[in-house]
């Protein structure tokens, strides 16, 4: 395993085999009901993921981003089915797992897996890590002999920079980072073919979060999988992505390549958070103007009539005001969603 903290360029879209698309989400919506009074009557709806579309490729990495509170963990969790849409599709595999419960469900979850954001809440601390590494295939596999269990558990260990030893060792006596391998190889013990990575390094120090992403890049070549990777750091979404989706306020208003993305922006949120990204050379940080926005992000209780962006927008338009814009194709593998292009 490569333990050198210099992120390595992601190159998973010079070498992939496919085109196949993993995941397909369509018209995405997941809607809170606002409640009132002793009858708990329905007053209104917050609007978490509201209408977002996006397809992943077999062995991509799509990037979300956005601030928080933008609805991206939230639609993650949805298309794991870990939280019911209020309506939209979600097809994986070509099959739209918003239609299956039950045992049919928990087949199709299988192959789909999380990693959490936080690697000391998402691990019980009263269980072994062999046992927490080993918790999926046993559930899956209850006949499976334990000597068979256990060889793999410390294959998959070792496969993450962990040694045999850690089988027998408690969360406790591990470091952030340490746990977060913990995480993604407790991910990997069904051999998943997607993967949910939920903001996984933002809880680490920065000299371990390049060693994390180095990791699952390896991984993902050996083990052929797909990332949803989730995370509002601009910097670390680049390094690892083929293709980012930004969202604002539950939408998603621009989804291309990042080379595209970095090099030319076309959502003027896209542009103003690009802005913010620290840049190491002294004399390019002076030329590079930073756009401040103006006012707060809307509260998803009460979005705003048309764009949601219009209020903070410093290139809005009376239409802007009133109609919402659709997220669509301006060039080749770019869409975005905004009147400026329409």
């Amino acid at each position: 395993m490569n333990q050198s903290n210099t992120l390595r360029i992601n190159t998973s879209t010079l070498t992939k085999s496919t085109e196949t698309n993993l995941l397909e989400v369509k018209n995405l919506k997941k809607y809170y009901p606002i409640t009132s009074g002793l009858l708990r009557k329905e007053i209104g709806q917050v609007k978490a993921v509201d209408d977002i579309s996006f397809t992943l490729k077999d062995g991509e990495t799509l990037g979300l981003v956005g601030e928080s509170g933008c609805g991206k963990s939230t639609a993650g969790r949805t298309i794991l089915r870990l939280m019911d849409p209020t309506s939209g599709s979600i097809h994986f595999q070509g099959k739209d797992i918003t239609k299956i419960s039950g045992g049919t469900l928990r087949k199709v979850r299988q192959d789909m897996q999380m990693v959490f954001q936080d690697p000391y809440a998402s691990l019980n601390p009263k269980m072994m890590v062999g046992h927490l590494v080993s918790e999926p295939i046993r559930n899956y596999y209850p006949n499976r002999k334990e000597n068979e269990t256990r060889s793999e558990v410390m294959e998959l260990l070792n496969r993450v920079g962990l040694s045999e030893e850690a089988y027998y060792k408690y969360p406790h006596e591990f470091s952030g980072g340490q746990r977060q391998r913990i995480g993604i190889a407790r991910a990997l013990a069904l051999r998943p073919k997607l993967i949910l990575a939920d903001e996984p390094v933002s809880a680490l120090d920065v000299s371990v979060q390049s060693q994390v992403l180095n990791l699952m890049q390896d991984l993902q070549q050996e083990f052929k999988l797909s990332y949803l990777f989730i995370a509002h750091n601009l910097s670390v979404v680049k390094h690892i992505s083929d293709r980012i989706g930004v969202m604002y306020l539950g939408r998603l208003v621009e989804i291309t390549d990042k080379k595209s993305l970095y090099r030319e922006p076309l959502h003027p949120y896209t542009q103003a958070l690009l802005s913010t990204i620290p840049v190491p050379d002294p004399q390019a940080r002076f030329k590079k103007e930073r756009i401040i926005l103006q006012g707060d992000v809307p509260s998803p209780e009460n979005p705003p009539l048309g764009c949601a962006f219009h209020l903070r927008c410093p290139y809005v338009k009376p239409v802007c005001e009133q109609i919402k814009p659709p997220l669509k194709e301006v060039s080749s593998g770019h869409q975005v969603a905004c009147h400026l292009y329409g």
